[in-house]
């Protein structure tokens, strides 16, 4: 099959000089954002999924691609089995005296940097900053007398207490904290949940842009002062209103050189994650505004459709890869894993243009389902509406290997060819949790030969994603197969998709199954 990897499953730039909201119809949560020279670089969380901290790059702040990503994996063992929901809390990127930097604070472990001069090549492995349970939301800065800074939030979690905001002195090169900061802000009276902290300085006053209220409801908050240290005001400059944005916050702002400036934020949106916003930015008695301001009140709405930014030149139409048809000798960018790879789970040169994964063991100690495989190879929801197709070829040699498509969330759904008496057989599966993770054969079919043509299509109805799958022996004719189910989020991301192959026995096997490739296609509404 021919591939189409520009497909444009959600496409912001309307191409008549305006765009739509979200930028980004994926769970690219937490984002921040630079702007050197005509470049815009972003970063977003990333938790347990690897390679970790996806970098995007646009020219416009409307058309963005992934480029690289910070690290391929976490440089602490934990990370070699599945830990949802752990790991890379919302980072921050800066530039500075010729690095692009990214902070980011891992709850359980500390605060970890990693830097390069060139965003697109690698960047140098991550090092602890800060040791320490609860540090989380991290952003360094660098002020303009040479002193050097860390505002990071915490995680009541670890640490026993959220809302509060500590600012720390740093080290130039940014390797170390010099003390064990100041508390600067406390959002108890009336800013639950302040976090994900972004430092900036302009026309005199130092800014804290940050989140509260929480991360569906919740809205944004800016603080100035003359002091680095205090004493803060306060300002709420960004909130639902009007608008089908629920909790527009957390996020990072840029000025152009036209002057403009842009800030950049996520909506949660239940099983497509937090998807990303760009809002026009005007300032008003050196306090920001945000969105439109249609009361005139100083706090500002989303906006649904706006003028594109005024940027020096002409940006091409770009978005998020999606499609793969597996012909390079590297997997693509929007593919992650769920904790540190393996090189033992795949190959791309085993079988000539096509992705071969291994039936790995299920290696943790719980149950074997797979909600604890780490092997699992998996991409982001990329729209509202569309499908996701595969052929596989699979030829197990014991009953407990599994291969296919999943769906995967806290609750989730996988479609798996699995070995039977007379060959292959197709079973859905349905995975909860209730007093232990458990999943359920849902429909199960017998099938002739060892390959399969197996698709997935997602709508969104009444803000939920409702999932159906189907297979096909010749690729054409596809037939509905098993119960249509909802998506729903993972621990702090959204619904993920993708291919696994997996072991759930206790043998040892060579098996492997061949993917051709992963077509993503819209679908109309």
């Amino acid at each position: 099959m021919t591939v189409n990897l520009k497909q444009n499953v959600w496409l912001a730039d309307q191409g008549n000089g305006k765009y739509k909201n979200p930028i980004l119809h994926a769970d690219y949560s937490d984002p921040d954002l630079i702007r050197v020279g005509e470049d815009f670089l972003m970063v977003a969380s990333s938790f347990n999924c690897m390679p970790g901290l996806p970098i995007l790059h646009s020219k416009d702040l409307v058309n963005w691609e992934i480029v690289n990503h910070v690290y391929s994996e976490f440089p602490v063992a934990d990370f070699n089995k599945v830990a949802h929901g752990k790991n890379a809390w919302a980072p921050s990127i800066r530039y500075h005296d010729g690095k692009y930097w990214v902070f980011v604070g891992d709850p359980d472990h500390g605060i970890f940097m990693s830097n390069t001069e060139d965003p697109f090549g690698d960047w140098s492995k991550p090092i602890f900053v800060k040791e320490g349970k609860g540090l989380i939301d991290t952003c360094p800065f660098w002020d303009d007398d040479g002193n050097a800074y860390l505002v990071h939030a915490y995680a009541r979690s670890r640490a026993g207490f959220k809302n509060v905001l500590n600012l720390c002195r740093m080290s130039n090169d940014g390797t170390e904290l010099l003390d064990e900061g100041t508390f600067i802000f406390d959002g108890e009276d009336g800013h639950p949940t302040t976090e994900g902290p972004k430092m900036y300085k302009r026309n005199g006053y130092y800014y804290i842009f940050a989140p509260a209220g929480g991360v569906a409801t919740g809205w944004q908050l800016v603080m100035r002062s003359k002091n680095i240290y205090g004493p803060y005001e306060k300002k709420v400059v960004l909130k639902q209103g009007d608008t089908p944005v629920n909790g527009p916050h957390q996020g990072g702002y840029v000025e152009l050189e036209s002057g403009e400036s842009w800030f950049v934020h996520f909506q949660d949106k239940n099983a497509y994650g937090r998807i990303v916003h760009l809002q026009p930015m005007s300032w008003k008695n050196d306090w920001p505004v945000i969105g439109v301001d249609k009361d005139n009140d100083g706090i500002g709405e989303p906006v649904m459709e706006y003028s594109k930014p005024a940027v020096n030149s002409e940006a091409e139409i770009k978005v998020p890869a999606t499609s793969d048809d597996f012909n390079d000798q590297k997997l693509g960018l929007q593919w992650q894993w769920h904790a540190n790879p393996e090189t033992k789970w795949y190959s791309l040169s085993e079988n000539n243009q096509s992705l071969r994964l291994y039936t790995n063991n299920i290696s943790q100690e719980q149950e074997t389902v797979l909600w604890y495989a780490p092997s699992l190879l998996l991409q982001k929801f990329p729209a509202p509406n569309f499908s996701a197709e595969t052929k596989i070829t699979f030829d197990p040699e014991v009953e407990g290997e599994k291969a296919g498509l999943i769906v995967m969330g806290e609750k989730y759904s996988y479609l798996s060819l699995e070995k039977s008496e007379k060959g292959l057989k197709l079973i859905q599966y349905w995975g909860v949790e209730r007093e232990k993770r458990s999943e359920f054969k849902m429909t199960k079919k017998q099938i002739e030969g060892q390959t399969l043509y197996l698709k997935v299509e997602v709508r969104e109805f009444n803000e939920e994603a409702l999932c159906q799958f189907s297979y096909s022996i010749e690729g054409e004719k596809f037939k509905n197969f098993g119960k249509r189910f909802k998506a729903v989020p993972g621990r702090w991301i959204g619904a993920k998709l993708g291919l696994f192959a997996v072991n759930t026995s206790k043998h040892l096997t060579s098996s492997f199954a061949d993917y051709d490739y992963f077509a993503v296609e819209e679908l109309s509404q």
